[in-house]
Protein backbone atom coordinates (compact mmCIF):
# COMPACT_ATOMS: atom_id res chain seq x y z
CA UNK A 1 0.00 0.00 0.00
CA UNK A 2 1.28 3.77 -0.31
CA UNK A 3 1.74 6.13 1.68
CA UNK A 4 -1.89 7.73 0.97
CA UNK A 5 -3.66 4.39 1.11
CA UNK A 6 -1.93 4.55 4.82
CA UNK A 7 -2.89 7.94 6.02
CA UNK A 8 -6.64 7.11 4.63
CA UNK A 9 -6.66 3.70 6.44
CA UNK A 10 -5.16 5.37 9.97
CA UNK A 11 -6.97 8.59 9.39
CA UNK A 12 -10.51 6.85 9.07
CA UNK A 13 -10.27 4.31 11.67
CA UNK A 14 -8.56 6.90 13.87
CA UNK A 15 -11.50 8.89 13.16
CA UNK A 16 -14.22 6.86 14.19
CA UNK A 17 -12.60 5.52 17.34
CA UNK A 18 -11.45 8.87 18.95
CA UNK A 19 -14.88 10.26 18.06
CA UNK A 20 -17.12 7.34 19.37
CA UNK A 21 -15.52 7.38 22.34
CA UNK A 22 -15.28 10.98 22.78
CA UNK A 23 -19.03 11.46 22.66
CA UNK A 24 -19.81 8.90 24.85
CA UNK A 25 -17.55 9.04 27.66
CA UNK A 26 -18.38 8.75 31.03
CA UNK A 27 -21.37 6.99 31.76
CA UNK A 28 -22.24 6.33 35.30
CA UNK A 29 -25.27 3.64 35.52
CA UNK A 30 -25.55 0.71 34.21
CA UNK A 31 -28.50 2.15 32.22
CA UNK A 32 -26.39 4.63 30.62
CA UNK A 33 -23.77 2.04 30.19
CA UNK A 34 -25.29 -1.11 28.75
CA UNK A 35 -28.39 0.30 26.86
CA UNK A 36 -27.18 3.96 26.52
CA UNK A 37 -30.24 5.45 28.71
CA UNK A 38 -32.40 3.98 26.41
CA UNK A 39 -32.77 7.10 24.38
CA UNK A 40 -31.75 5.42 20.71
CA UNK A 41 -34.16 6.58 18.15
CA UNK A 42 -35.53 4.50 15.25
CA UNK A 43 -32.86 4.97 12.52
CA UNK A 44 -29.95 4.54 14.97
CA UNK A 45 -31.43 1.32 15.82
CA UNK A 46 -31.87 0.12 12.56
CA UNK A 47 -28.53 1.12 11.67
CA UNK A 48 -26.68 -0.59 14.67
CA UNK A 49 -28.76 -3.48 14.11
CA UNK A 50 -27.31 -3.77 10.06
CA UNK A 51 -23.69 -2.77 11.17
CA UNK A 52 -23.68 -5.42 14.05
CA UNK A 53 -24.54 -7.96 11.22
CA UNK A 54 -22.26 -6.99 8.70
CA UNK A 55 -18.97 -8.18 9.96
CA UNK A 56 -15.44 -7.89 8.45
CA UNK A 57 -16.71 -11.98 7.10
CA UNK A 58 -19.71 -10.50 5.25
CA UNK A 59 -17.11 -8.52 2.70
CA UNK A 60 -13.99 -10.61 2.63
CA UNK A 61 -16.44 -13.88 1.94
CA UNK A 62 -19.71 -13.30 0.68
CA UNK A 63 -18.27 -11.98 -2.80
CA UNK A 64 -16.08 -14.79 -3.03
CA UNK A 65 -18.77 -17.25 -1.85
CA UNK A 66 -20.71 -15.42 -5.01
CA UNK A 67 -17.50 -15.47 -7.44
CA UNK A 68 -18.28 -19.48 -6.66
CA UNK A 69 -21.52 -20.39 -6.00
CA UNK A 70 -23.59 -17.73 -7.55
CA UNK A 71 -25.86 -15.41 -5.88
CA UNK A 72 -28.21 -18.10 -4.55
CA UNK A 73 -26.66 -17.59 -1.01
CA UNK A 74 -29.21 -14.65 -1.28
CA UNK A 75 -32.17 -17.05 -0.15
CA UNK A 76 -30.62 -17.07 3.13
CA UNK A 77 -32.44 -13.92 3.88
CA UNK A 78 -35.62 -14.48 2.16
CA UNK A 79 -37.13 -14.96 5.97
CA UNK A 80 -35.43 -12.29 7.27
CA UNK A 81 -38.17 -9.80 6.74
CA UNK A 82 -40.96 -11.77 8.19
CA UNK A 83 -38.97 -12.79 10.97
CA UNK A 84 -38.35 -9.07 11.81
CA UNK A 85 -42.44 -8.23 11.68
CA UNK A 86 -43.11 -11.54 14.03
CA UNK A 87 -40.08 -9.76 16.56
CA UNK A 88 -41.84 -6.98 16.80
CA UNK A 89 -45.30 -7.69 16.69
CA UNK A 90 -44.45 -10.25 19.58
CA UNK A 91 -40.78 -9.54 21.52
CA UNK A 92 -40.52 -6.27 21.43
CA UNK A 93 -43.98 -5.21 23.75
CA UNK A 94 -43.06 -7.61 26.37
CA UNK A 95 -39.09 -6.63 26.78
CA UNK A 96 -39.74 -3.05 26.77
CA UNK A 97 -42.99 -3.73 28.98
CA UNK A 98 -40.33 -5.67 31.54
CA UNK A 99 -37.68 -2.93 31.08
CA UNK A 100 -35.06 -6.04 31.03
CA UNK A 101 -30.97 -5.10 30.54
CA UNK A 102 -31.39 -8.30 28.36
CA UNK A 103 -33.35 -11.03 26.82
CA UNK A 104 -32.99 -13.92 29.23
CA UNK A 105 -33.80 -11.99 31.92
CA UNK A 106 -37.43 -12.37 31.06
CA UNK A 107 -36.87 -16.20 31.22
CA UNK A 108 -36.47 -15.92 34.81
CA UNK A 109 -39.83 -14.26 34.88
CA UNK A 110 -41.37 -16.99 33.21
CA UNK A 111 -39.42 -19.75 34.17
CA UNK A 112 -36.78 -19.81 36.81
CA UNK A 113 -33.00 -18.67 37.15
CA UNK A 114 -31.92 -21.87 36.21
CA UNK A 115 -33.40 -21.83 32.55
CA UNK A 116 -32.07 -18.36 32.78
CA UNK A 117 -29.08 -19.14 33.53
CA UNK A 118 -28.87 -21.77 30.35
CA UNK A 119 -30.18 -19.71 28.32
CA UNK A 120 -27.39 -17.18 28.98
CA UNK A 121 -24.57 -19.66 28.62
CA UNK A 122 -25.70 -21.16 25.58
CA UNK A 123 -25.50 -17.95 23.97
CA UNK A 124 -22.00 -16.82 25.89
CA UNK A 125 -20.59 -19.81 24.55
CA UNK A 126 -21.85 -19.62 20.78
CA UNK A 127 -21.34 -15.72 20.47
CA UNK A 128 -17.49 -16.01 22.44
CA UNK A 129 -16.49 -18.10 19.53
CA UNK A 130 -18.60 -16.15 16.61
CA UNK A 131 -16.44 -12.84 18.65
CA UNK A 132 -13.28 -14.94 17.70
CA UNK A 133 -13.54 -16.14 14.74
CA UNK A 134 -15.04 -12.35 13.60
CA UNK A 135 -11.62 -11.08 14.47
CA UNK A 136 -9.58 -13.81 13.41
CA UNK A 137 -11.23 -14.08 9.47
CA UNK A 138 -10.05 -10.44 8.53
CA UNK A 139 -6.73 -10.53 10.43
CA UNK A 140 -5.97 -14.03 8.86
CA UNK A 141 -6.91 -12.27 5.27
CA UNK A 142 -5.53 -8.90 5.84
CA UNK A 143 -2.51 -10.69 7.10
CA UNK A 144 -1.71 -12.83 4.29
CA UNK A 145 -2.46 -10.44 1.32
CA UNK A 146 -0.47 -7.42 3.53
CA UNK A 147 2.21 -9.53 5.06
CA UNK A 148 1.45 -8.12 7.96
CA UNK A 149 1.94 -10.31 11.26
CA UNK A 150 -1.47 -12.68 11.78
CA UNK A 151 -1.24 -12.41 15.89
CA UNK A 152 -0.14 -8.64 15.52
CA UNK A 153 -3.49 -7.58 13.19
CA UNK A 154 -5.42 -9.59 15.56
CA UNK A 155 -4.46 -7.61 18.81
CA UNK A 156 -4.90 -4.12 16.77
CA UNK A 157 -8.41 -4.93 15.86
CA UNK A 158 -8.91 -6.40 18.83
CA UNK A 159 -7.29 -3.63 20.85
CA UNK A 160 -9.09 -0.62 18.99
CA UNK A 161 -12.63 -2.82 19.66
CA UNK A 162 -12.21 -2.78 23.03
CA UNK A 163 -10.92 0.50 24.00
CA UNK A 164 -13.60 2.58 22.67
CA UNK A 165 -16.52 -0.32 24.07
CA UNK A 166 -14.83 0.05 27.78
CA UNK A 167 -14.47 3.24 27.52
CA UNK A 168 -18.34 4.52 26.09
CA UNK A 169 -20.73 0.87 26.05
CA UNK A 170 -23.45 0.86 23.95
CA UNK A 171 -23.62 3.99 23.14
CA UNK A 172 -19.75 4.19 21.85
CA UNK A 173 -20.89 0.93 19.90
CA UNK A 174 -23.73 2.80 18.30
CA UNK A 175 -22.07 5.94 17.72
CA UNK A 176 -19.01 4.59 15.73
CA UNK A 177 -21.37 2.13 14.04
CA UNK A 178 -22.94 4.60 12.13
CA UNK A 179 -19.65 6.09 10.96
CA UNK A 180 -18.02 3.14 9.89
CA UNK A 181 -21.84 2.01 8.16
CA UNK A 182 -21.49 4.76 6.44
CA UNK A 183 -17.57 3.33 5.34
CA UNK A 184 -18.75 0.26 4.45
CA UNK A 185 -21.65 1.75 2.18
CA UNK A 186 -19.08 3.99 0.58
CA UNK A 187 -16.50 1.48 -0.11
CA UNK A 188 -19.03 -0.73 -1.44
CA UNK A 189 -20.62 1.22 -3.61
CA UNK A 190 -17.36 2.52 -5.14
CA UNK A 191 -16.29 -1.10 -5.71
CA UNK A 192 -19.30 -1.74 -7.63
CA UNK A 193 -18.54 0.74 -10.11
CA UNK A 194 -15.18 0.30 -10.43
CA UNK A 195 -15.91 -3.33 -11.70
CA UNK A 196 -18.30 -2.29 -14.26
CA UNK A 197 -15.63 0.92 -15.28
CA UNK A 198 -12.76 -2.01 -15.48
CA UNK A 199 -14.63 -4.05 -18.04
CA UNK A 200 -13.86 -3.65 -21.75
CA UNK A 201 -15.57 -0.78 -23.52
CA UNK A 202 -18.18 -2.81 -25.29
CA UNK A 203 -19.18 -4.39 -22.22
CA UNK A 204 -21.73 -2.61 -19.71
CA UNK A 205 -23.40 -3.74 -16.98
CA UNK A 206 -26.30 -5.47 -19.02
CA UNK A 207 -23.36 -7.43 -20.95
CA UNK A 208 -22.01 -8.35 -18.12
CA UNK A 209 -25.42 -9.86 -16.07
CA UNK A 210 -26.10 -11.93 -19.08
CA UNK A 211 -22.11 -13.25 -19.28
CA UNK A 212 -22.93 -13.98 -15.50
CA UNK A 213 -25.85 -16.14 -16.12
CA UNK A 214 -24.29 -17.96 -18.94
CA UNK A 215 -22.04 -18.86 -16.25
CA UNK A 216 -25.27 -19.61 -14.01
CA UNK A 217 -23.89 -17.39 -11.34
CA UNK A 218 -27.45 -15.58 -11.41
CA UNK A 219 -29.37 -18.33 -9.65
CA UNK A 220 -31.17 -16.45 -7.12
CA UNK A 221 -34.07 -18.20 -6.82
CA UNK A 222 -34.07 -22.44 -6.36
CA UNK A 223 -37.64 -23.93 -5.86
CA UNK A 224 -36.10 -27.40 -5.96
CA UNK A 225 -36.42 -29.21 -2.27
CA UNK A 226 -33.06 -31.32 -0.52
CA UNK A 227 -32.46 -31.36 3.11
CA UNK A 228 -28.79 -31.60 2.03
CA UNK A 229 -28.67 -28.09 0.09
CA UNK A 230 -27.98 -25.04 1.67
CA UNK A 231 -29.11 -22.57 -0.13
CA UNK A 232 -33.10 -22.81 -1.77
CA UNK A 233 -36.34 -21.04 -1.50
CA UNK A 234 -37.30 -23.71 1.36
CA UNK A 235 -34.27 -23.68 3.56
CA UNK A 236 -33.97 -19.54 3.31
CA UNK A 237 -38.19 -19.03 3.93
CA UNK A 238 -38.16 -21.69 7.03
CA UNK A 239 -34.74 -22.63 7.88
CA UNK A 240 -33.27 -19.15 7.17
CA UNK A 241 -36.77 -17.54 8.93
CA UNK A 242 -36.28 -19.48 12.42
CA UNK A 243 -32.36 -18.39 12.40
CA UNK A 244 -33.55 -15.23 11.66
CA UNK A 245 -35.95 -15.39 14.66
CA UNK A 246 -33.21 -16.70 17.04
CA UNK A 247 -31.00 -14.43 16.23
CA UNK A 248 -32.78 -11.42 16.03
CA UNK A 249 -35.22 -12.50 19.04
CA UNK A 250 -32.77 -13.66 21.29
CA UNK A 251 -29.33 -13.05 20.53
CA UNK A 252 -28.29 -10.76 23.01
CA UNK A 253 -26.09 -8.95 20.67
CA UNK A 254 -28.78 -8.06 18.34
CA UNK A 255 -31.75 -7.65 21.10
CA UNK A 256 -29.49 -5.04 22.76
CA UNK A 257 -29.79 -2.47 19.83
CA UNK A 258 -33.45 -2.61 20.09
CA UNK A 259 -33.78 -2.60 24.10
CA UNK A 260 -31.84 0.79 24.02
CA UNK A 261 -34.56 2.78 21.89
CA UNK A 262 -37.25 5.26 23.39
CA UNK A 263 -40.22 3.45 22.96
CA UNK A 264 -41.90 0.15 21.80
CA UNK A 265 -42.55 2.49 18.13
CA UNK A 266 -38.99 3.41 17.80
CA UNK A 267 -37.45 -0.24 18.35
CA UNK A 268 -39.78 -2.20 15.83
CA UNK A 269 -39.02 0.86 13.09
CA UNK A 270 -35.51 -0.05 13.35
CA UNK A 271 -36.22 -3.38 13.13
CA UNK A 272 -38.45 -3.21 10.06
CA UNK A 273 -35.67 -0.87 9.26
CA UNK A 274 -33.16 -3.79 8.67
CA UNK A 275 -35.78 -5.68 7.25
CA UNK A 276 -36.30 -3.47 4.29
CA UNK A 277 -32.64 -2.86 3.74
CA UNK A 278 -30.85 -6.50 4.55
CA UNK A 279 -31.99 -8.42 2.30
CA UNK A 280 -30.92 -5.91 -0.81
CA UNK A 281 -27.38 -4.95 1.21
CA UNK A 282 -26.91 -8.38 1.08
CA UNK A 283 -27.91 -8.59 -2.98
CA UNK A 284 -25.32 -5.86 -4.06
CA UNK A 285 -22.54 -7.50 -2.11
CA UNK A 286 -23.24 -10.69 -3.78
CA UNK A 287 -23.61 -8.87 -7.31
CA UNK A 288 -20.20 -7.43 -6.23
CA UNK A 289 -18.80 -11.30 -6.28
CA UNK A 290 -20.64 -11.86 -9.98
CA UNK A 291 -19.25 -8.88 -11.06
CA UNK A 292 -15.88 -9.76 -10.06
CA UNK A 293 -16.00 -13.03 -12.06
CA UNK A 294 -16.95 -11.34 -15.21
CA UNK A 295 -14.29 -9.05 -14.35
CA UNK A 296 -12.14 -12.33 -14.12
CA UNK A 297 -13.35 -13.62 -17.50
CA UNK A 298 -11.36 -10.63 -19.31
CA UNK A 299 -8.61 -10.08 -16.80
CA UNK A 300 -6.21 -12.99 -16.38
CA UNK A 301 -6.87 -14.30 -12.00
CA UNK A 302 -3.87 -15.84 -10.61
CA UNK A 303 -3.64 -19.16 -10.71
CA UNK A 304 -4.49 -19.18 -6.77
CA UNK A 305 -5.96 -15.87 -4.93
CA UNK A 306 -3.82 -16.53 -2.10
CA UNK A 307 -0.81 -15.15 -3.11
CA UNK A 308 1.36 -15.84 0.32
CA UNK A 309 1.00 -19.65 -0.88
CA UNK A 310 2.15 -19.41 -4.50
CA UNK A 311 5.05 -17.17 -3.23
CA UNK A 312 6.30 -19.78 -0.70
CA UNK A 313 5.61 -22.12 -3.84
CA UNK A 314 8.03 -20.02 -6.17
CA UNK A 315 10.84 -19.79 -3.06
CA UNK A 316 10.55 -24.05 -3.05
CA UNK A 317 13.12 -25.31 -5.83
CA UNK A 318 11.01 -28.71 -6.01
CA UNK A 319 7.91 -26.95 -7.02
CA UNK A 320 8.49 -24.03 -8.45
CA UNK A 321 9.01 -25.77 -11.81
CA UNK A 322 5.66 -27.30 -11.87
CA UNK A 323 3.88 -24.11 -10.62
CA UNK A 324 5.74 -22.15 -13.52
CA UNK A 325 3.91 -25.16 -16.04
CA UNK A 326 0.86 -24.63 -14.49
CA UNK A 327 0.59 -20.96 -14.51
CA UNK A 328 1.72 -20.96 -18.36
CA UNK A 329 -1.49 -23.62 -19.25
CA UNK A 330 -3.72 -21.27 -17.62
CA UNK A 331 -2.60 -18.26 -19.47
CA UNK A 332 -3.38 -20.02 -22.73
CA UNK A 333 -6.52 -21.41 -21.64
CA UNK A 334 -7.21 -17.50 -20.44
CA UNK A 335 -6.64 -16.25 -23.88
CA UNK A 336 -9.06 -19.01 -25.45
CA UNK A 337 -11.63 -18.28 -22.99
CA UNK A 338 -11.27 -14.48 -22.88
CA UNK A 339 -11.89 -14.38 -26.74
CA UNK A 340 -14.72 -17.01 -26.41
CA UNK A 341 -16.58 -15.17 -23.71
CA UNK A 342 -16.07 -11.58 -26.35
CA UNK A 343 -17.51 -13.56 -28.81
CA UNK A 344 -20.56 -14.44 -26.77
CA UNK A 345 -20.86 -10.89 -25.98
CA UNK A 346 -21.16 -9.89 -29.58
CA UNK A 347 -23.03 -12.74 -30.30
CA UNK A 348 -25.60 -11.27 -27.37
CA UNK A 349 -25.32 -7.83 -28.37
CA UNK A 350 -26.21 -8.50 -32.04
CA UNK A 351 -29.05 -11.15 -31.06
CA UNK A 352 -27.88 -13.37 -33.70
CA UNK A 353 -29.02 -17.13 -32.14
CA UNK A 354 -27.17 -19.15 -34.25
CA UNK A 355 -23.64 -16.65 -33.28
CA UNK A 356 -24.52 -16.97 -29.79
CA UNK A 357 -25.03 -20.89 -29.78
CA UNK A 358 -21.70 -20.87 -31.67
CA UNK A 359 -20.25 -18.65 -28.70
CA UNK A 360 -21.67 -20.71 -25.67
CA UNK A 361 -20.12 -23.96 -27.60
CA UNK A 362 -17.02 -23.03 -27.53
CA UNK A 363 -17.04 -21.28 -24.28
CA UNK A 364 -18.27 -24.22 -22.84
CA UNK A 365 -15.29 -26.35 -24.24
CA UNK A 366 -12.63 -23.85 -22.80
CA UNK A 367 -14.80 -23.85 -19.41
CA UNK A 368 -14.72 -27.38 -19.31
CA UNK A 369 -10.80 -27.13 -19.58
CA UNK A 370 -10.48 -24.46 -17.11
CA UNK A 371 -12.19 -26.52 -14.68
CA UNK A 372 -10.06 -29.71 -15.12
CA UNK A 373 -6.78 -27.06 -14.67
CA UNK A 374 -8.76 -25.78 -11.28
CA UNK A 375 -9.10 -29.22 -9.90
CA UNK A 376 -5.31 -30.20 -10.90
CA UNK A 377 -4.11 -27.11 -9.69
CA UNK A 378 -6.11 -27.38 -6.07
CA UNK A 379 -4.28 -30.68 -6.07
CA UNK A 380 -0.79 -29.67 -6.26
CA UNK A 381 -1.11 -27.04 -3.81
CA UNK A 382 -2.40 -29.56 -1.32
CA UNK A 383 1.08 -31.43 -2.08
CA UNK A 384 3.35 -28.39 -2.29
CA UNK A 385 1.69 -26.59 0.82
CA UNK A 386 -0.23 -29.52 2.52
CA UNK A 387 -1.41 -26.90 5.31
CA UNK A 388 -2.72 -24.21 2.78
CA UNK A 389 -6.52 -23.83 2.53
CA UNK A 390 -7.73 -25.80 -1.20
CA UNK A 391 -10.30 -22.97 -1.05
CA UNK A 392 -8.86 -19.60 -1.82
CA UNK A 393 -12.24 -17.35 -2.28
CA UNK A 394 -12.06 -15.36 1.09
CA UNK A 395 -8.98 -14.02 -0.67
CA UNK A 396 -10.60 -12.98 -4.08
CA UNK A 397 -12.08 -9.22 -3.21
CA UNK A 398 -9.41 -8.02 -1.25
CA UNK A 399 -7.10 -9.52 -4.33
CA UNK A 400 -8.95 -7.33 -6.78
CA UNK A 401 -8.74 -4.41 -4.13
CA UNK A 402 -5.07 -4.52 -3.93
CA UNK A 403 -4.21 -4.84 -7.61
CA UNK A 404 -6.74 -2.89 -9.14
CA UNK A 405 -8.05 0.47 -7.02
CA UNK A 406 -5.98 3.39 -7.22
CA UNK A 407 -4.29 4.54 -4.40
CA UNK A 408 -6.38 6.00 -2.00
CA UNK A 409 -9.04 3.50 -2.47
CA UNK A 410 -7.21 0.77 -1.24
CA UNK A 411 -7.06 2.48 1.78
CA UNK A 412 -10.47 3.19 2.12
CA UNK A 413 -11.23 -0.95 0.99
CA UNK A 414 -8.65 -1.97 4.17
CA UNK A 415 -10.81 0.49 6.45
CA UNK A 416 -14.43 -1.07 5.25
CA UNK A 417 -13.35 -4.50 6.44
CA UNK A 418 -11.58 -3.35 9.81
CA UNK A 419 -14.49 -1.07 10.69
CA UNK A 420 -16.83 -4.24 9.93
CA UNK A 421 -14.74 -6.00 12.31
CA UNK A 422 -14.60 -3.58 15.12
CA UNK A 423 -18.28 -3.34 14.44
CA UNK A 424 -19.60 -6.48 14.63
CA UNK A 425 -17.16 -7.57 17.51
CA UNK A 426 -17.47 -4.61 19.28
CA UNK A 427 -21.46 -5.13 19.36
CA UNK A 428 -20.86 -9.05 20.36
CA UNK A 429 -18.64 -8.31 22.96
CA UNK A 430 -20.62 -5.31 24.60
CA UNK A 431 -23.85 -8.14 24.47
CA UNK A 432 -21.33 -10.70 26.27
CA UNK A 433 -20.40 -8.47 29.34
CA UNK A 434 -24.32 -7.34 29.69
CA UNK A 435 -25.47 -11.16 29.86
CA UNK A 436 -22.19 -11.83 31.97
CA UNK A 437 -23.04 -9.24 34.66
CA UNK A 438 -26.85 -9.16 34.67
CA UNK A 439 -27.25 -12.57 34.36
CA UNK A 440 -24.87 -14.56 35.63
CA UNK A 441 -22.86 -11.96 38.36
CA UNK A 442 -25.49 -9.62 39.48
CA UNK A 443 -28.23 -12.32 40.59
CA UNK A 444 -25.98 -13.71 43.17
CA UNK A 445 -25.31 -9.90 44.84
CA UNK A 446 -28.53 -8.13 44.52
CA UNK A 447 -27.43 -5.09 46.43
CA UNK A 448 -24.45 -4.13 44.79
CA UNK A 449 -24.41 -0.07 43.83
CA UNK A 450 -24.31 1.11 40.48
CA UNK A 451 -20.73 2.16 40.08
CA UNK A 452 -19.59 -0.87 41.31
CA UNK A 453 -22.15 -3.08 38.52
CA UNK A 454 -20.35 -0.40 35.68
CA UNK A 455 -16.87 -1.36 36.67
CA UNK A 456 -17.81 -4.62 37.05
CA UNK A 457 -19.13 -4.62 32.99
CA UNK A 458 -15.82 -2.62 32.10
CA UNK A 459 -13.76 -5.23 33.30
CA UNK A 460 -16.30 -8.12 31.58
CA UNK A 461 -15.63 -6.42 28.19
CA UNK A 462 -12.02 -6.42 28.73
CA UNK A 463 -11.96 -9.77 29.66
CA UNK A 464 -14.34 -10.76 26.88
CA UNK A 465 -12.18 -9.13 24.50
CA UNK A 466 -8.97 -10.96 25.35
CA UNK A 467 -10.83 -14.50 25.22
CA UNK A 468 -12.22 -13.37 21.95
CA UNK A 469 -8.42 -11.98 20.81
CA UNK A 470 -7.22 -15.47 22.26
CA UNK A 471 -10.05 -17.78 20.14
CA UNK A 472 -8.91 -15.84 17.09
CA UNK A 473 -5.33 -16.45 17.44
CA UNK A 474 -5.76 -20.35 17.69
CA UNK A 475 -8.98 -20.55 15.29
CA UNK A 476 -8.89 -22.42 12.33
CA UNK A 477 -11.39 -22.12 9.58
CA UNK A 478 -13.85 -23.71 8.86
CA UNK A 479 -15.09 -23.96 4.76
CA UNK A 480 -15.97 -20.79 3.71
CA UNK A 481 -16.24 -17.75 6.45
CA UNK A 482 -19.60 -16.67 5.64
CA UNK A 483 -20.80 -20.20 6.33
CA UNK A 484 -18.44 -20.73 9.53
CA UNK A 485 -20.25 -18.19 11.39
CA UNK A 486 -23.84 -19.02 10.43
CA UNK A 487 -22.90 -22.88 11.06
CA UNK A 488 -21.64 -21.93 14.56
CA UNK A 489 -24.89 -19.54 15.12
CA UNK A 490 -27.33 -22.62 14.04
CA UNK A 491 -25.79 -24.90 16.25
CA UNK A 492 -27.05 -22.97 18.90
CA UNK A 493 -29.67 -20.92 18.13
CA UNK A 494 -32.40 -23.60 17.90
CA UNK A 495 -32.12 -24.57 21.35
CA UNK A 496 -32.21 -21.10 22.18
CA UNK A 497 -35.40 -20.12 20.37
CA UNK A 498 -37.52 -23.22 21.81
CA UNK A 499 -36.83 -22.06 24.98
CA UNK A 500 -38.24 -18.37 24.47
CA UNK A 501 -41.34 -19.65 21.94
CA UNK A 502 -42.09 -22.31 24.98
CA UNK A 503 -41.95 -18.69 27.38
CA UNK A 504 -43.98 -16.49 24.86
CA UNK A 505 -46.92 -18.86 23.49
CA UNK A 506 -47.34 -22.27 25.46
CA UNK A 507 -48.26 -20.61 28.94
CA UNK A 508 -48.56 -24.53 30.25
CA UNK A 509 -45.34 -25.44 30.20
CA UNK A 510 -43.22 -25.49 33.62
CA UNK A 511 -39.33 -24.23 34.29
CA UNK A 512 -38.60 -28.17 34.94
CA UNK A 513 -39.95 -29.22 31.91
CA UNK A 514 -38.21 -27.01 29.35
CA UNK A 515 -34.82 -27.10 30.99
CA UNK A 516 -35.14 -30.88 30.67
CA UNK A 517 -35.98 -30.38 26.89
CA UNK A 518 -33.41 -27.76 26.22
CA UNK A 519 -31.01 -30.29 27.45
CA UNK A 520 -31.38 -32.87 25.29
CA UNK A 521 -31.89 -30.73 22.10
CA UNK A 522 -28.28 -29.46 22.48
CA UNK A 523 -26.82 -32.58 22.70
CA UNK A 524 -29.36 -33.85 19.70
CA UNK A 525 -27.78 -31.29 17.73
CA UNK A 526 -24.05 -31.93 18.38
CA UNK A 527 -25.48 -35.34 17.42
CA UNK A 528 -27.14 -34.25 14.13
CA UNK A 529 -23.90 -32.13 13.34
CA UNK A 530 -21.47 -34.59 14.26
CA UNK A 531 -22.90 -37.68 12.28
CA UNK A 532 -25.62 -36.50 9.10
CA UNK A 533 -25.31 -33.68 6.55
CA UNK A 534 -28.47 -32.67 7.04
CA UNK A 535 -27.67 -28.65 5.62
CA UNK A 536 -26.94 -26.44 8.90
CA UNK A 537 -30.16 -24.48 8.74
CA UNK A 538 -32.31 -27.32 9.54
CA UNK A 539 -30.54 -27.26 12.75
CA UNK A 540 -32.57 -24.14 13.52
CA UNK A 541 -36.01 -25.88 12.57
CA UNK A 542 -35.41 -29.11 14.09
CA UNK A 543 -33.76 -27.33 17.89
CA UNK A 544 -37.01 -24.71 17.75
CA UNK A 545 -39.43 -28.21 17.32
CA UNK A 546 -37.20 -30.51 19.49
CA UNK A 547 -37.65 -28.12 22.79
CA UNK A 548 -41.49 -27.49 22.01
CA UNK A 549 -42.08 -31.28 21.64
CA UNK A 550 -40.18 -32.90 24.51
CA UNK A 551 -41.35 -29.96 26.65
CA UNK A 552 -44.98 -30.65 26.72
CA UNK A 553 -44.40 -34.59 27.04
CA UNK A 554 -41.42 -33.53 29.98
CA UNK A 555 -44.96 -31.40 31.31
CA UNK A 556 -47.44 -34.55 30.43
CA UNK A 557 -45.02 -37.19 32.25
CA UNK A 558 -44.21 -35.05 35.26
CA UNK A 559 -46.78 -32.16 35.78
CA UNK A 560 -45.78 -29.07 37.15
CA UNK A 561 -47.49 -25.73 37.88
CA UNK A 562 -46.47 -23.17 35.21
CA UNK A 563 -45.18 -19.87 36.02
CA UNK A 564 -47.84 -16.87 36.10
CA UNK A 565 -46.43 -14.03 33.96
CA UNK A 566 -49.44 -12.10 33.49
CA UNK A 567 -47.03 -8.80 33.40
CA UNK A 568 -45.41 -10.05 30.58
CA UNK A 569 -48.30 -11.23 28.40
Amino acid sequence: MSLLDWLVLGGTLLFIVGYGTWRTRGSRTLDAYLLGGRQANWWGIGLSIVATQASAITFLSTPGQAYDDGMRFIQFYFGLPLAMVLIAAVAVPIYQRLQVFTAYEYLETRFDRRTRTLASVLFLVQRGLSNGLSLYAPALVLSAILGWNVSLTVWLIGGLMISYTVAGGTRAVAVTQQWQVAVIFTGMVISGYLLVHYLPANVGFTEAVQVAGFHGKMNLIDFHFDPKDRYNFWTGMTGGLFLALSYFGTDQSQVQRYLSGQSVTESRLGLLFNGLVKVPMQFGILLIGVLLFVFYQFNQPPLTFNIPVREQIVRNPQFAPQLKELEQRQTLLFRAKREATTQLVTALQGENAVQIAAAQSYLQTTEAATSGLRTETKAFLKQAVPTAEAKDTDYIFLSFVLRYLPHGLVGLLIAVVLSAAMSSAAAGLNALASTTIIDLYKPSRPHLDEMHCVRASRWATIGWGVLGIGFALFAARLENLIQAVNILGSIFYGTILGIFVVAFFMKGIGSRAVFRAAIVTQLLIFLLFFTTDIAYLWYNIIGCALVMLISMLSQKLRPEPAKAIAQAA
